[in-house]
């Protein structure tokens, strides 16, 4: 299964599967990331951290270990 954290600029992805747990999860939920919903990948950081995304309409930077935690297809 692919990460969020891999998926490339440009790309519209979906989300399949949360799989951090306890805070963390939560803190992801509320920002209104959860299964089903689509996500953009605007742009990544030149080093590679955080990552810019669109997700429900607004912009949002997601650092590479919580992205991690998101499963996209």
């Amino acid at each position: 299964m692919k990460t969020l954290k891999e998926t490339a600029c440009g790309a519209t992805v979906t989300v399949k599967r949360l799989s951090g747990t306890g805070p963390v999860k939560r803190r992801i939920m509320d920002m209104g990331i959860t299964k089903g919903i689509d996500i953009y990948v605007r742009k990544t950081a030149p080093f590679g951290d955080p990552i810019e995304i669109t997700v429900r309409g607004y912009e949002l930077s997601l650092r590479k270990a919580d992205a991690e935690m998101i499963e996209v297809e």
